[in-house]
């Protein structure tokens, strides 16, 4: 990334508008998606992100979640800002919870399959 590109995220990243672009880009949206996904115009969400109006605090919130950020970062920038991806850390802690997950989910498939024998075996005897 060029001195100049990093200006412009710097001066981006100054404005709320700015804020949400950050965001929306980090989270591979374009305008569109994320104001389809809002429930507003296109346009709407252009103005939002060019500092001409500015969104009412329940939208500020659903951009927020919908963003993964803070409603505080969209205002003020103060806080953790959006993540360009996951660290090594985070895709191991992933890893780590898939395989977790993944035992407990054959564990529970095998008890199912051995109550549903066990019920079948009642069964037989009740006919």
């Amino acid at each position: 990334m060029s001195t100049s590109d990093m200006d412009d995220n710097s001066t981006l990243d100054d404005t709320l508008g700015g804020r949400i672009v950050t965001a929306r880009e980090t989270e591979r949206m374009t305008t569109a998606q994320l104001a389809r996904r809002l429930g507003v115009k296109t346009e709407t969400l252009s103005a939002w992100e060019s500092d001409r109006s500015e969104p009412r605090p329940n939208q500020l919130v659903r951009i927020s979640g919908m963003l993964n950020v803070s409603p505080t970062w969209l205002l003020t920038g103060e806080g953790e800002s959006p993540s360009e991806g996951m660290t090594e850390t985070d895709m191991m802690q992933m890893r780590s919870t898939v395989s977790v997950l993944r035992d407990r989910v054959l564990k529970i498939a095998g008890d199912l399959e051995r109550l549903d024998e066990r019920l079948a075996t009642y069964q037989s005897y009740q006919d």
